[in-house]
């Protein structure tokens, strides 16, 4: 990273910090915290599928939450399901493939990107793990076996899953 870009950087994150948001469905800060966060993730060596499956399930829960939200709202419109969906991970996908992080023809597996492999993989082990959670909740009669259940189940299932791409990698099994 040249120094101009550093000092634009400080720039623009040192602006946006400083300036104060109204709370909304997706925040700014989420999306920059992301961004930085996959950005982190390559700078210390973090394999593409792993930094996407959080990215993935991030995109998942942050649809989820605003169709509910936009449904408590009673905003319904057509399609606004798909849409909500649609939006949230072009908004997220689209910069990475338009900076060459995503179609790298180097960074595949099984012939698939190594970024849209594991935001699939993300989203998929999201909704399941909701679905976990509910199944769980429903053996108990209604209620959560723990506080925050539905917080962590869906951590835990992601950091296990992160665990297994990170083992099956340092083995070359993958």
């Amino acid at each position: 990273m040249t120094q101009k870009t550093k000092k634009i950087l400080f720039l623009f994150s040192s602006f946006f910090f400083s300036v104060a948001f109204k709370v909304k469905a997706i925040c700014p800060v989420c999306v920059v915290a992301v961004g930085a966060g996959f950005g982190l993730s390559r700078w210390i060596g973090v394999d593409d599928i792993i930094s996407s499956l959080w990215i993935g399930a991030f995109l998942a829960s942050v649809s989820i939450w605003t169709i509910d939200w936009i449904k408590n709202k009673k905003w319904n419109f057509k399609f606004y399901k798909p849409v909500i969906v649609l939006v949230y991970y072009v908004a997220v996908l689209y910069p990475l493939w338009h900076n060459d992080l995503i179609g790298h023809p180097l960074n595949k597996i099984f012939g698939i990107d190594k970024i849209l492999f594991g935001a699939t993989i993300g989203t998929a082990f999201l909704l399941a793990s909701n679905r976990l959670h509910m199944y769980l909740k429903k053996k108990n009669e209604g209620k959560s076996y723990f506080p925050y259940q539905k917080v962590v189940v869906p951590v835990i299932v992601l950091a296990l899953l992160s665990i297994i791409f990170y083992l099956l990698i340092i083995w070359r099994i993958i």
